[in-house]
């Protein structure tokens, strides 16, 4: 079998076994009680990947260079990408729910790459000459990797969102210092329920607040040595109304959520480094660093956007939902500089694609 044939075996092998191991993660999230599945959906990804990485190699063997240059190649890029950053996560989390997201999106990639591209547009062709340069690797290759992590992370925060509709999860502490959400404290509430406070002891405080309950139904909150009381209005009826989040709907909330951060947490330096890579690239190619070129501004909002995600993550402290929503809405403006920007065919980065 010659090196083209192989090609073509690896890239529809690599599409069905994606397509099982999808049907295996769901069957497992249908299925809680078959363990199996779990093992079965890791091989199937190790498979993949391996094939892939196979035909990405063969590809490198038979072009010369390394396989980044249109979008066939890129799409099983990312597909390998995104199939590494699943099992990092998934060997990270342990929990099957990683497989259930980015099993579908690996599987559809290698689906439009195999199944819907023509076939001139899958064969090899010789670099045009702003791609033959040693910086195609690096910052192509970067670029993806930060895709394939920052979309992973993305469908993480998508995952914890279903997980969390209807409720809103009332937290303590911090993923970012504490590797995740401390179970005391934590419940989740329908829309629109009032939230108890947790009553804590007065000697357990270090001296800087505390809320005590006192036997005529009000509360004793004392500040630096100052108590104030102050009526509870139905508190009995309001504890009663508080569905308190049961432990292993709360274990699976703090996995996604901390894991979706981490993830996002390894490809945002990843973007960083290839979007300055190809300022680098494109000051040697075209005699400027930033030429707001339709795929450097999306590269630059991509980037924008996760900034603001860690920002309030790190800096100011935000949990549950409200951060979830803003790396959720980066699965689109990832998906938006990949490929969106090149649909129009415009721009210095629109060659060795559609047109």
């Amino acid at each position: 079998m010659n090196l083209v044939g192989l090609q073509n075996w690896l890239d529809n092998a690599s599409f069905a076994i994606l397509f099982l191991t999808m049907l295996v993660y769901w069957v497992g999230a249908a299925f809680p009680y078959l363990s199996a599945t779990t093992a079965l959906g890791t091989a199937g990804m190790a498979i993949a990947n391996l094939c892939i990485a196979t035909l990405l190699g063969a590809r490198w063997i038979e072009a010369g260079y390394f396989p980044l240059s249109n979008l066939y190649e890129s799409l099983f890029f990312l597909t390998w990408g995104i199939t590494t950053i699943h099992l990092i996560a998934e060997n990270t989390s342990g929990s099957r729910l990683v497989g259930v997201v980015t099993a579908p999106v690996a599987m559809s990639i290698a689906a439009f790459a195999t199944l819907t591209l023509p076939s001139q547009m899958q064969a090899a062709e010789p670099l045009v000459p702003a791609l033959k340069s040693n910086w195609l690797m690096m910052h192509v290759s970067v670029m993806m990797l930060s895709y394939a992590a920052l979309m992973v992370g993305s469908l993480l925060a998508i995952a914890f969102l279903i997980v969390t509709r209807g409720q809103n999860i009332q937290l303590q502490g911090s993923s970012v210092g504490t590797g995740g959400y401390r179970s005391n404290g934590y419940r989740l509430q329908k829309a629109g329920e009032l939230i108890s406070q947790p009553q804590t002891s007065v000697g357990d405080n270090n001296g800087f607040a505390r809320l005590e309950s006192n036997k005529n139904g009000n509360s004793n909150t004392a500040v630096l040595g100052a108590v104030i009381t102050t009526p509870i209005p139905n508190q009995q009826s309001t504890v009663q109304n508080s569905e308190p989040l049961s432990p292993q709907r709360l274990s699976l909330a703090e996995t996604l959520d901390n894991i979706s951060y981490r993830i996002i947490g390894l490809g945002f330096p990843l973007l960083t480094i290839g979007i300055i890579a190809g300022a680098v690239w494109a000051n040697e190619a075209w005699g400027s660093y930033w030429s707001w070129d339709p795929k450097e501004t999306w590269a630059l909002i991509t980037w924008l956007v996760f900034a603001a995600y860690l920002h309030t993550r790190i800096t100011r402290g935000w949990q549950g939902r409200s951060p979830a929503i803003l790396a959720a809405s980066g699965f689109v403006v990832v998906w938006v500089c990949y490929l969106g920007v090149n649909l129009l065919g415009k721009g210095l980065h629109s060659y060795g694609w559609f047109f």
